[in-house]
């Protein structure tokens, strides 16, 4: 009804106050002239209307009627690195996922593990999202400054530094717990290239080196804690 009434307003009021009127738009022009460029215009402002009508109305419901999940990866809290990932659903079978994570804190006698890691993911479910199996492809980015690590070896007199980027694939299932807990298990493998500084000693240590390096294996791996937004 709403619509109706706009449409009508539109055609009529907006129509006769800008271009029903006896003078004709460009005097210089004929009639008929005049009557197509009322009309091109017309249709103008009537697509105009029609998207604006879809960001106004259209867009905010569609986002707020998603189902929306906040997870946590528990293989990271084990190393001290806080987490935090955001999966919308977008369709009936396909979510988009972003994954952090960041680690700065200070340990003792020199030892390194800060990061920063970004990944996101497009999974597709077999039966609907968050239900069961899914696929999944993400990609990575991230900055590792580790090292003077005594339980690691090569990492025992050595700090890397490291960036990498890349890509890969990935399986998973979720588990559901009511309506708002859930637990994934996932694994995933791919490709990253990463350029690195090898230094001896701590952070001011003398850099032995830059090298680069190209991966291939697991890329993503472990179990995530859910909780669904309503």
């Amino acid at each position: 009804m709403f619509y109706n009434l706009f449409c009508w307003f539109y055609e009529i009021k907006l129509k006769s106050l800008f271009f029903e009127s006896n003078h004709t738009f460009f005097p210089s022009l004929t009639k008929r002239q005049n009557r197509k460029i009322r009309y091109c215009n017309i249709g103008y402002m009537r697509r105009k209307f029609h998207f604006l009508l879809f960001l106004l109305i259209g867009l905010p419901v569609f986002v707020a009627g998603q189902q929306t999940a906040l997870k946590t990866k528990a293989f990271f809290w084990a190393t001290t690195t806080p987490n935090i990932g955001v999966e919308v659903g977008i369709s009936h079978n396909i979510t988009i996922e972003l994954w952090g994570a960041y680690n700065a804190w200070k340990y003792p006698d020199d030892m390194k593990l800060n990061l920063y890691l970004l990944q996101p993911e497009a999974r597709y479910w077999f039966c609907r999202k968050f239900e069961g199996h899914f696929i999944g492809m993400h990609g990575h980015y991230g900055h590792f400054n580790i090292g003077q690590i005594p339980f690691i070896s090569g990492l025992k007199e050595y700090t890397l530094r490291v960036d990498l980027y890349g890509g890969g694939v990935s399986y998973g299932y979720h588990w559901a717990f009511g309506e708002r807990w859930g637990i994934e298990a996932m694994i995933g493998a791919g490709y990253a290239y990463m350029k690195y500084d090898k230094l001896r000693c701590a952070e001011y240590g003398e850099r032995e080196g830059s090298y680069t390096r190209t991966y291939f294996g697991p890329t993503r791996i472990g179990i995530s804690f859910i909780y669904f937004l309503r």
